[in-house]
């Protein structure tokens, strides 16, 4: 059972985390913002220059799909391996292990909150003002990160018998950036994968983001739900998961 003290496990194992990423680096935090940025220039120099299309404010449709994306591959890659990065502390300190995973994805919210700030900034210079829909915002993060949770803790568990899994995860995420609408658009998804394509909880998040900055409109129904039963099921099958390999990690760790 948690209590406080693994509360404040919690907490400093986040602090942590982040910290170490960016310790030694010039820029430190700041490679937050520039590397969406960065990645937003590249692509919309290619799909409106090179590749030219008539999307207005490409940019910005580009950014709600990067930031993201970019938080659940962060998030996934970091977490898959955070087992066997703190297998030290795991050893010495007892404390639930499924709080080493946790803690990795909620160190990349920080990351998610300053590339939040940067999609904002430039919603808001593209002529997108603020709209009631914004309030759902906070609502599909709240289950995005649920559902980031419950694949973490699944991966974590599995890499450590099987030390494989952080490059099946770095194949994966190079798939999936083509298979999430990130430079393109939902509408441009033949009718018959797109029911297919909204069961993808990275797919539903951007759509969602692009419904609410872009469009001034809520979220569909038939989205929210579909992300919150995506969301809840990965969380209860990752935390199952990891509680049943849990038993053998001091082994193998």
């Amino acid at each position: 059972m948690w209590n406080g003290d693994y509360a404040f496990v919690l907490q400093n194992l986040v602090l942590k985390d982040f910290k170490v990423r960016y310790r030694n680096m010039s820029l430190g935090a700041f490679w937050s913002l520039l590397n969406p940025i960065i990645m937003m220039t590249v692509l919309t120099l290619v799909f409106t220059v090179i590749l030219p299309n008539n999307t207005p404010h490409y940019a910005v449709k580009v950014l709600c799909g990067l930031v993201p994306f970019n938080f659940f591959t962060l998030a996934w890659s970091n977490g898959t391996t955070s087992l066997i990065d703190n297998a030290g502390l795991i050893k010495r300190v007892p404390i639930p292990r499924e709080v080493i995973p946790i803690s990795s994805v909620l160190s990349n919210c920080l990351n998610l909150l300053i590339q939040m700030g940067v999609l904002f900034v430039f919603t808001l210079g593209s002529g997108y003002g603020v709209n009631r829909n914004w309030i759902w915002i906070p609502v599909i993060c709240g289950l995005y990160i649920v559902f980031v949770m419950g694949l973490v803790l699944a991966s974590a568990a599995l890499d450590v018998y099987l030390r494989d899994m952080r490059y099946v995860v770095e194949s994966a995420n190079l798939v999936l950036f083509w298979l999430v609408p990130i430079v393109y658009g939902f509408e441009n998804i033949p009718r018959s994968f797109q029911d297919v394509y909204s069961l993808n909880p990275v797919a539903a998040m951007v759509m969602a983001m692009r419904n609410i900055l872009i469009q001034a409109a809520a979220p569909a129904p038939s989205l929210l739900w579909k992300l919150a039963l995506a969301s809840i099921v990965t969380l209860a099958v990752g935390w199952g998961m990891f509680r049943v390999l849990e038993r053998r990690f001091y082994d193998h760790l």
